[in-house]
Parts: C-alpha cells; structure tokens; sequence
C-alpha cells in the first residue's frame, strides 16, 4: 500500500486508493472480495468485525493474496473520557476480525470536546504502539477538528470518513480538511440511490456510457475523495469497480457539485458540541 510515502504517514496512504483503487463497503455477510485490492470498512456498531476479518482471511487463503493487498477500517463506537479506553477497544476489534486494523476511526464526535480529546489521545497510542497504522475520525464537523488540533495532538486525523455526496457537497469542511492535509471518505456516495433518477445524474449516464451509480463514484474520485460505496451484491461491487476507463469533465464535476441540498442520507453529527 506503498504510495508517495509510507503507510504510517498521515496522509501518505490515501493516495493509491484515490488514483488506482476502489473501496468497497460491505454491512453484512457474505462478503464478496472480487479482486485485490480492496478496502473493507467494517465498525464496532455494524457488528461486522468478525464477518470482515473471516471473510478477507478466506479470501487471502483462497486467492494467495498477501494482507497488505487488503485494507481493513474499523471503529471506536463509544466515546468515553480515559483514553485506554481507545486501546481496550482496539484490541477487542483485532480479536474479533482476527487481524489488526489498517485504519481506526472515531466513530463519532459525540461527547463534547474534552472526550473527543481523550479519544484521540488513545487513538495516538495505539498508532504509537503499532496496533494500527493509521487513524482517523469520522462525521466530524470543522469546530469538532479545529478543537483536535488546537489540542496539538501528536498525530492529525488521516482520514475523516463523513456522508459526502454531490447532494451533500460540504464545501467548508471540504476546504478546510484540504489545507489540514485531512483526506474525505465519503460512506455514502451513491446518495442510497435516491438520486439516481436525478436528471443531471441520468444525463450525465448516458453522456459516459456508464451507470448513475458509476458516475456518482466517479464524481467522488475526480473530488479526491476515498469512497466506500455499499453493497452486498457480487454483481453490483464489480459494476462499481468498473469506474476507472473514464472521469467525468471539470464542468460536469462542478455541475455535481452545484447541486448541493444537505441532503443527509443516514445521520448527521457534524454540528453537535
């Protein structure tokens, strides 16, 4: 998972995952790995940690394909105020899944700016302890980073894994995780396929030769975003693996972009104190 830097960098990791790469999300078993690389985004909450870890373990036996072709998340699901809280959980996740996470995030900022501080205090030792490789947040707001790093925390987020989306455009957070060197995950880029009969959506379909929803991880790509696009269908994760023989024209970005209506697809915490 080598890119312009190690995978210990803070950011240097995301890289080959934007340009090369499709993440894929998966919520419930069976879990279908249809070549390597792959991303799988797996949470204490989902309950999945132990259907994630068996399946990427089969597929590594069945397929030869080493564990650094796999890239495992996971993530915190309570917040709390003593920062050995974070390594508890940690290593309660790597039992379950059976191999230690590539990224963990905080779930949530839940829990006001003294936890939020606690948490990632103990997100920064597991880093410093090698129990993870990189860590990050997730539906973090700007005032949630900018307490973080007021902090002046060893490490800055990676990652912020948040509901990003043409619909959902974000423009403040957007900009400022860029000058943090803070890289976007959106978990849900295909909008729950409630735009997908979107007329911008649908035109701009058929101008590519290519699926709503294949445009709509396209979009996300071409932002420089990480996506992690949700199925359970074999045939659905490779349609939306097949983004990479085409990107969309800056005017048809921009135009994505412009449609924005904070249009939230699941929840949204990215303002609560």
């Amino acid at each position: 998972m080598k890119a312009h830097s190690s995978i210990g960098d803070p950011t240097g990791w995301v890289q080959d995952p934007i340009s090369h790469r499709l993440v894929s999300i998966f919520s419930t078993p069976p879990l279908h790995l249809v070549a390597p690389p792959q991303h799988i985004d797996g949470a204490e909450w989902y309950e999945n940690e132990e259907s994630c870890g068996k399946a990427i373990r089969d597929f590594m036996k069945r397929t030869g394909t080493p564990r650094s072709e796999i890239f495992f998340t996971t993530k915190l699901m309570h917040n709390k105020t003593d920062p050995a809280w974070v390594e508890h959980c940690v290593d309660v996740s790597t039992q379950k899944a059976g191999i230690s996470p590539d990224l963990y995030l905080i779930h949530d900022p839940n829990g006001g700016p003294e936890v939020r501080a606690a948490m990632w205090e103990g997100c920064c030792r597991v880093k410093d302890k090698g129990k993870v490789k990189s860590i990050g947040v997730s539906n973090f707001g700007v005032k949630h980073l900018e307490d973080l790093l007021a902090g002046k925390p060893k490490y800055i987020p990676a990652v912020n894994q948040i509901d990003l989306h043409p619909f959902m455009t974000r423009n403040e957070l957007v900009a400022y995780c860029e000058s943090k060197g803070i890289v976007l995950e959106a978990w849900a880029p295909l909008v729950r396929g409630m735009r997908f009969k979107h007329p911008a959506v649908v035109e701009l379909a058929e101008k590519y030769k290519k699926s709503p929803a294949q445009v709509l991880i396209r979009y996300g790509l071409d932002r420089g975003f990480i996506v992690i696009p949700k199925s359970t269908h074999k045939e659905r994760v490779i349609d939306n693996a097949n983004v990479f023989d085409f990107k969309l024209e800056k005017a048809d970005v921009d135009r994505l972009t412009s449609l924005d209506e904070f249009l939230v697809t699941d929840w949204e915490v990215s303002t609560v104190p």
